[in-house]
């Protein structure tokens, strides 16, 4: 395979390879990094699976999903004919103790030929049930002794709670090394998500406003337009409080928030984004109604098209008191955001899909400006877009043009594609080539794992004790529950709308 980086040999190795995650991101996603010449000169990938599978049947069903969901198409037949011929499959039940011969012998087979010791990646794509079977097969092996070399790559779920997050990352503490584990989010792939630190730290225009002084407050919103589709069952086990608040929404506050790290080391910045979760706010049982707002769709439109309620998906109790939306209020105790409020907002069926942050600024301390002239005045914000249009944005004031003294606002805008003329990559190629070169700064750790359940886990659990009374409660379409506008409006802030792509 081409290269123009030198990467040491390495197997990946996919449990629940014939799975959606396989076929649709991390494949396409390797393919892509074939493309670019960034994945090692030898290298392999072998998918693990309960069914038997023809190895051949396995390959055409990988390039299925790379022709539907590559970001490139795949032209390059002689690339993928390369990339097809380091491919194996392999079957194993792995609920069955003498499973895993077929995995080794596989893995004996590529080192063989390749006369060294290859850089081991092993893929968990698995339910969660799963992952423990799957991980205690390697330890049996003794395929992922080697601390440096061998790696274990985990997708969320991380638990249910922190009890269970505390005995999964207990479980694997016990047959890997913490430097091993690579629990992975794929928001934190994402562009605009990692020049957040760029844009924090890298310019001294906004670091030194970035405190209490100067920001009024912040807002975090990741809105989705669809329902749940084909995951009734999952979901309805987990809601959004697990699903978006407890990984993606925290993770993006920590960015956020977190003070400049001394170095940009893997260890050093996951210190600083742990030392923001412990700096949340504990939310008291007797102030959720005031810092937290949970609803769920009914039926309405969503984009012109006419749409179910949550009650009504598949594989969705007609009674469940599952969370399709949240809105929370957090307060971040230390000395650069006492006092400051971060709210944070996600859902399913809202009016369109994006995800973005807004910083709102204090207004200046004395406004000498005649009244008629600042009718239409706002505060300064930034807005970070991270989907779908990524970008950077800032809203100032200024003199509109004439003969009289009016202002306004007028919007400074920065677009990636715009600027680098280059389509971004997807946030699993990002994350799997971080995995292959050994770079953990992406990924969370056990503590970060444990440290957000902290926050979300007394919500839950005054949640499960209260069913809520008035399910479904916001039409589909909509920007969620009332109480939602209300929580807010008790501060004297309002939800900003979200920019429109066009705009962004």
């Amino acid at each position: 395979m081409p290269h123009s980086i030198r990467l040491d040999p390495t197997i990946l190795v996919i449990f629940g390879a014939g799975g959606d995650l396989a076929w649709r991101k991390l494949i396409p996603a390797l393919y892509n990094l074939g493309l670019d010449k960034l994945l090692p000169e030898r290298f392999a990938i072998v998918g693990v699976g309960r069914r038997p599978l023809p190895v051949d049947e396995f390959r055409a069903r990988l390039r299925q999903g790379i022709e539907q969901f590559s970001r490139r198409p795949l032209a390059d037949e002689e690339l993928w004919r390369r990339f097809a011929d380091n491919i194996r499959y392999v079957s194993e039940d792995l609920a069955d103790p003498a499973s895993g011969a077929a995995l080794d012998a596989c893995l004996a087979e590529f080192q063989g030929s390749w006369g060294t010791r290859a850089n081991r990646v092993y893929y968990l794509a698995v339910p969660p049930g799963v992952m423990a079977s799957a991980a205690a097969m390697l330890q049996r092996l003794g395929v992922c002794r080697d601390c440096v070399h061998d790696r274990l790559v985990i997708e969320k779920p991380f638990g249910r709670d922190l009890e269970t997050a505390r005995e999964l990352n207990d479980f694997l503490g016990a047959l890997f090394a913490e430097s091993q584990i690579y629990r992975i989010d794929h928001y934190l792939g994402k562009e605009t998500v990692q020049n957040i630190l760029a844009f924090r730290f890298a310019n001294s225009l906004f670091e030194p406003i970035w405190n209490r002084r100067y920001i009024d407050h912040v807002q975090i919103t990741v809105a989705e337009t669809v329902g749940i589709g084909d995951r009734g069952e999952y979901y309805d086990q987990a809601g959004a409080l697990r699903d978006m608040v407890q990984n993606h929404l925290l993770q993006i506050l920590c960015l956020v928030a977190m003070e400049p790290p001394i170095s940009f080391d893997a260890e050093e910045i996951r210190n600083k984004k742990v030392d923001v979760l412990r700096a949340i706010r504990p939310l008291a049982a007797g102030e959720l109604h005031r810092a937290a707002v949970r609803g769920q769709y009914r039926k309405g439109q969503v984009l012109g098209e006419a749409v179910p309620g949550y009650p009504q998906e598949r594989k969705v109790a007609p009674e469940s008191t599952t969370e399709t939306y949240v809105a929370l209020m957090f307060h971040i105790d230390n000395w650069r955001w006492q006092g400051v409020p971060f709210y944070l907002r996600t859902g399913k069926r809202l009016p369109t899909k994006v995800s973005e942050v807004n910083v709102i600024f204090r207004s200046p301390p004395h406004q000498f400006f005649p009244s008629a002239a600042v009718e239409s005045w706002q505060q300064n914000r930034i807005v970070i877009r991270i989907q779908p249009e990524e970008g950077i944005g800032t809203r100032i004031q200024v003199k509109q043009p004439g003969t009289r003294l009016l202002l306004g606002t007028a919007d400074m805008q920065f677009r990636y594609r715009e600027a680098f003329k280059a389509a971004a990559p997807e946030a699993y190629e990002t994350l799997l080539l971080d995995v292959i070169r050994g770079d953990a700064t992406l990924f969370m750790r056990a503590d970060q794992v444990e440290s957000a359940w902290q926050v979300v886990t007394p919500i839950l659990e005054a949640w499960e004790a209260v069913p809520p009374a008035d399910f479904p409660d916001y039409p589909a379409g909509s920007w969620g529950p009332e109480a939602a506008d209300l929580m807010l409006a008790r501060q004297g802030h309002n939800w900003l709308q979200p920019t429109e792509p066009e705009e962004a």
